[in-house]
């Protein structure tokens, strides 16, 4: 059976039924997509200005079940099936090498010729391990960002979940374009700083924009040692956010 390659945009009075629209019309599961949130939605004043939430969903990359023919030159293996799971006995592959090669194909695939560079994040209290991070430079990758970094989150998530497949464990890796989660952690960690010397003045809680889970956990480690205040997260979904409160 052909997988669906199409990316396509729907609506719905609130996010979760626009995603449901989408699955069904898309005759896909949850898991078997990529959500990117467009529009949020508004209900407007008694039912006057509401616009409907409006959501991406591009279909995650797998295995066709039908083996393709011998003599077909032109078929590709799914990228997650590269690489052969190891023989028995055998040492258990490099995370880091893979995640390397891995994303290294996956441009490949996508039309880029990119490098990868690999690096290591500062561990979270709240993380077992600290995230591979891999960053990729090459003419034209900043395609891969999008607006306010939606498309990097999808080849973020895509690229996560082939990990998964190929190691038989969850990784925690973070992908980057040529510095563009840098540039942004600089300015989260500089906002983090701002908001919480007003909380501790004020006594006030301060509350920061919704944002992605990596976003957020920016804030937490530059607040996890402030003397003066601690960090919570609140919200479900796209509107879930940091906020910052005073200790006592």
């Amino acid at each position: 059976m052909d997988q669906p390659k199409r990316t396509e945009i729907f609506s719905g009075e609130e996010i979760e039924d626009a995603i449901a629209a989408g699955l069904s019309a898309m005759g896909l599961t949850r898991d078997q997509v990529t959500v990117e949130v467009l529009d949020e939605g508004s209900r407007g004043i008694l039912g006057i200005g509401s616009k409907p939430a409006r959501v991406r969903l591009l279909p995650i990359p797998r295995p066709d079940p039908t083996p393709p023919p011998v003599a077909s030159v032109a078929t590709i293996e799914p990228v997650a099936e590269l690489q052969p799971e190891p023989p028995a006995g055998e040492e258990t592959p490099d995370v880091t090498a893979v995640a390397r090669e891995m994303m290294a194909e996956l441009l490949k695939r996508l039309g880029f010729d990119a490098e990868v560079e690999v690096s290591q994040a500062e561990r979270a209290p709240d993380e077992d391990t600290a995230p591979i991070i891999l960053d990729v430079y090459g003419a034209g990758v900043d395609e891969l960002i999008g607006r306010k970094g939606d498309t990097l989150a999808a080849l973020q998530e895509i690229t996560r979940l082939m990990m998964g497949k190929r190691l038989g464990q969850r990784t925690n890796l973070i992908v980057d374009v040529e510095g563009y989660k840098q540039r942004r952690e600089r300015n989260l960690r500089s906002l983090a700083r701002r908001m919480a010397e007003q909380a501790a003045q004020t006594g006030r809680r301060a509350y920061l924009e919704p944002m992605s889970p990596y976003e957020r956990r920016i804030i937490h480690l530059e607040l996890r040692e402030h003397p003066d205040v601690e960090t919570i997260s609140v919200g479900d979904g796209p509107r879930r956010r940091v906020t910052i409160v005073p200790k006592t």
